[in-house]
């Protein structure tokens, strides 16, 4: 049944999407951060939806008579230049058939990220692109959360196979970036209910992080937690949502999570953490040693650390986004990684004065701030975590640059209006009272 109804719902959208290719871009996100195939046992599971949408939403933009313009800011010139210079490094790769294979399926997450710069143009396609990545997301969150209080945290939470947020880790990191969104979302919902409902999902979300037993999504739930609860305009019912979090968490979890918390402490007796600092350690010899190309895509293999490891039978993924990037594509690639979220930050910043004194766009305004919030989490948590490509914080730089592009585009609008009430206050004679 499931098979079929993803069948029916995918293939349905595609006249639409010829017509509308911005639609693509939202079913793109759905498939591609909900995976609603893989929820399925049958013929859809390895159906390829995904680039049945991609190549539909192409070729809608092909015919499409809407502008075809990428906004070229300081974000997207970095983005493409990370990008060229991943492909560059994978033509010098220690791994090639491994690293064609990856870049095979970056490039595509790449193209739809510079689609969806083009095609998103308004508030409302805006608003879609947010609420579908955050509740697709957020299914598996609240499904995680329901999970693990019934089975009492006695088992990890996992998401979609075969994924990019398949594994217990990574799905924790996908829920804690996904937290602040909910929350912009319940800051703009108009009816009490959905208010409620979508608090509830941030707990759930939080309770399903804290289900994965991840060490590193733990030490990003209270990195993120605490910059929300910084910048939040009701410090009081963000406090209390927390406490309650908390709470839920003490009388669910059992006393395997806290151990393994515990283990943090004592990183150096855990044969888990032992291992990643000895693949940081390899990918920093490595990016020494070729500090331009580094080693390509999956380049953690094991004749590699036979070669740059201090603990070359001590095989292990880099479990953090920062030393993937540093051992794949070298020291110039980390630079450029780094400095794409600190140009993001930035400009999330602009955005939120720049509406200061708009109230129609004071959603933006909170949008910004939220993600900001996720960058928290993104940045904290993928120091011990390793999710450099998927497509959620690509997604948001993205969604930074339009936000600042539907700003941009008010304020001529706003000035032109200035402009026009000093040129009539200026020829019209001044009031004259009346004599007495």
């Amino acid at each position: 049944m499931r098979d079929i109804f993803v069948t029916l719902v995918v293939f349905g959208s595609l006249p639409f999407i010829l017509r509308r290719p911005w639609i693509g871009i939202i079913m793109w996100c759905w498939l591609s951060y909900m995976n609603p195939h893989k929820l399925s046992w049958g013929f859809a599971y390895d159906m390829p939806f995904a680039m049945l949408v991609a190549l539909c939403t192409l070729l809608g933009l092909l015919f499409s008579r809407e502008p075809k313009r990428i906004p070229w800011t300081r974000e997207t010139i970095l983005l493409l230049l990370f990008d060229l210079w991943t492909v560059m490094t994978t033509f010098f790769a220690l791994y090639p058939e491994g690293a064609w294979e990856q870049l095979d399926k970056i490039w595509r997450i790449q193209l739809m990220t510079f689609v969806t710069l083009m095609l998103i143009t308004s508030e409302q396609r805006l608003k879609a692109l947010v609420w579908i990545i955050t509740l697709s997301l957020a299914f598996f969150g609240v499904k995680g959360g329901i999970f693990t209080i019934s089975t009492g945290g006695a088992f990890r939470v996992y998401g979609p196979p075969t994924t990019f947020i398949g594994g217990n880790n990574e799905i924790a990191l996908a829920l804690i970036i996904t937290i602040p969104l909910l929350r912009f979302l319940q800051l703009n919902a108009k009816r009490l209910l959905s208010k409620w409902a979508l608090g509830i999902a941030m707990l759930l979300c939080a309770l399903s992080a804290i289900g994965s037993q991840s060490r590193g999504a733990f030490l990003a739930i209270i990195a993120m937690g605490g910059f929300l609860w910084l910048k939040s305009r009701n410090k009081f019912a963000m406090g209390l949502l927390g406490a309650l979090a908390v709470l839920l968490i003490a009388s669910v979890m059992p006393q395997e999570f806290y151990d393994r918390m515990k283990s943090i402490q004592t990183y150096e007796q855990d044969d888990s953490a032992l291992g990643r600092i000895n693949a940081w350690k390899m990918a920093f010899n490595l990016a020494k040693d070729r500090p331009l190309i580094g080693g390509g895509f999956r380049t953690f293999q094991p004749w590699v650390f036979a070669a740059y490891a201090p603990e070359p039978d001590r095989v292990h993924d880099a479990h953090s986004i920062y030393f993937q990037i540093l051992g794949e594509h070298g020291f110039v690639a980390l630079g450029m990684f780094l400095l794409l979220f600190g140009f993001t930050w930035r400009t999330a910043s602009y955005v939120k004065r720049a509406v200061l004194d708009r109230p129609d766009q004071k959603w933006l305004g909170d949008l910004c701030l939220m993600i900001q919030v996720s960058i928290v989490g993104y940045l904290a948590g993928g120091a011990f975590l390793g999710l450099a490509y998927f497509d959620l914080p690509y997604h948001l730089v993205a969604i930074i640059v339009i936000a600042r592009k539907l700003v941009d585009a008010e304020r001529p609008q706003i000035n032109l209006q200035g402009a026009k009430d000093i040129t009539i206050n200026a020829i019209r004679p001044p009031l004259r009272s009346a004599p007495l």
